[in-house]
This record gives structure tokens, C-alpha cells and sequence, in this order.
């Protein structure tokens, strides 16, 4: 579910749990999609012949395609209204602890860690989980900061 907020009111978003996103199967083809664009043609993600006796059992997708989901899971929890520019300003800390197997469902949660004001705007760390359909493990945990200007 989307929260949805004033410019004015980010400041009151430190501490808050957004939830969850939906659901998104991770595919081969995008999987070949993201190893086209960043030459990463490791078999491990492009071959699912051999990957089915690789150590993962079948063919997985990149972790920083997987980090890069966040991106369109970030339209599912955060609209702020009265905002000229959002910026994706980076990432503090990353980790894949788990790979995500091609035809697995992945999702996020995410938490406003902090929120500073910033030249011009705003700026919110996030506690970000990418979570695996029935894993263990998550495959993604990470903080982004993001920068919001009027």
C-alpha cells in the first residue's frame, strides 16, 4: 500500500514502517536484459543449461539487478505530493545475503530511518529488505538515501 504525503510532512516520516510491496517474479529475460547492459555474462545468470549443476542449482539473477528492483518497488510504498525533483543519492551500506534463483518472487519492506533536511530539500535513509518468496534469508539489504526538493 502507497503512503502518501505532503512535501511539507517528510520530517514526521523518521521511524515510519512503510510495509511491504507486491510481489515481482524475477525472469530470465531480464536477467539477459541486465547482463547485456552491464557486459556481466558470468553463466551462472545467462546459462540455464549449465546452471541447473551449478552451485545454486539454476541459473540466478545479478545481485545489483536484484538492489535495482528497488527502484520500481519505491512507486509502491512513497509518493510525496509538491515535489519539483527526487533524487536517488546513493546507498550507505549493501549486502546480498542470499541469491535469487531465476522464476523466484521477490518483494520489499522498507523503513524511514532518519530524515535530515538538506540544501534545497530533505534527505531520508532507508531501511530497505528485498525479501525472497519462502527464503530464509533476504537477498537484499541495504540503506538508500533519497533526496526530495520543493
Amino acid at each position: 500500500m502507497t503512503t502518501t504525503i505532503a512535501y511539507d510532512q517528510l520530517p514526521d516520516l523518521a521511524g515510519t514502517d512503510l510495509g511491504y510491496t507486491e510481489y515481482r517474479t524475477v525472469t530470465q529475460e531480464q536477467v539477459q536484459l541486465f547482463a547485456d547492459a552491464t557486459d556481466d555474462q558470468q553463466w551462472i545468470h545467462v546459462d540455464p543449461e549449465r546452471a541447473k549443476d551449478g552451485p545454486f542449482g539454476a541459473p540466478i539473477a545479478h545481485g545489483f539487478l536484484t538492489l535495482s528492483l528497488a527502484v520500481p518497488f519505491w512507486t509502491e510504498l512513497l509518493e510525496v505530493k509538491g515535489v519539483s525533483t527526487k533524487v536517488n543519492y546513493g546507498l550507505d551500506k549493501v549486502r546480498f545475503p542470499a541469491p535469487v534463483t531465476v522464476g523466484s518472487r521477490v518483494r520489499m519492506r522498507a523503513t524511514i530511518a532518519e530524515v535530515v533536511e538538506v540544501r534545497g530539500g530533505y534527505q531520508i535513509a532507508v531501511d530497505q529488505t528485498i525479501e525472497i518468496e519462502g527464503g530464509t534469508k533476504p537477498a537484499v539489504v541495504a540503506r538508500g538515501l533519497y533526496r526530495f526538493h520543493a
